[in-house]
């Protein structure tokens, strides 16, 4: 993650006013899956310790952000203890000191839970390889053999089946996906799949038409 203010707007978090957040991501529950924010370390120090104290008197189980309209944003916190954090000292001279730059986000993002076959990924929006980057992240988190060329089907499958989808809220340049693989279900839909003819062992061959196209685009 590189460390980057300019070109993306600001959100105030209404709760603690000396945060400011270029980055959000919630699931459908509105539960807290990506936050970036910049602030003052001794401030960024406060609302991690706000985060951890919960229901508790001064902690922080939910906050809202404040959106370019002046719409408010709420976003749960939930269990504290599936996230995980990253800071960066960034911005050192400025008007106001020391910048520091923190990343708070669920541990699935980077580390697939593969005993219950359920993942998350952050994607940059219009990401060009965005197929890859989540076909990737099905194999990881899948526990069933899946071969490259199913990849297009198996997609088209997963978020036909709501296994696959796009998470709701989505504040500055990420957007973040869900996958919650039902396994038994899965396995029976590939199998139909196999035995229909649409997943083959070896892909289809390139139509000897098409040969001097790529030849010529190569």
């Amino acid at each position: 993650m590189t460390a980057t203010i300019a070109s993306s707007p600001l959100f105030r978090i209404d709760e603690c006013p000396d945060l400011m957040a270029d980055g959000c991501v919630g699931d459908s529950e509105g539960s807290l899956v990506f936050l970036s924010v910049w602030a003052r370390d001794t401030a960024i120090q406060e609302f991690l310790a706000r985060l951890t104290l919960g229901h508790a008197e001064q902690g922080l189980d939910r906050f809202h952000l404040i959106t370019e309209q002046g719409g408010s944003v709420p976003v749960l916190v939930g269990n504290v203890d599936r996230l995980e954090k990253r800071l960066a000292r960034a911005y050192r001279r400025t008007l106001f000191g020391s910048l520091t730059h923190l990343w708070v986000f669920d541990r699935r993002c980077v580390h697939p839970d593969k005993a219950n076959a359920n993942a998350l990924a952050l994607l940059p929006h219009d990401a060009h390889h965005r197929l890859d980057r989540l076909w990737s992240l099905v194999r990881d988190t899948c526990p069933l053999p899946l071969l490259d060329h199913w990849r297009d089907t198996v997609l088209e499958l997963l978020q036909s089946q709501q296994m696959l989808s796009r998470l709701p809220l989505a504040l500055g340049p990420l957007e973040g996906h869900r996958l919650s693989l039902d396994v038994p279900a899965l396995t029976t839909a590939l199998g139909d799949l196999i035995r229909n003819g649409d997943l083959a062992e070896q892909p289809a061959p390139i139509p000897a038409t098409a040969e001097p196209l790529l030849a010529a685009a190569a």
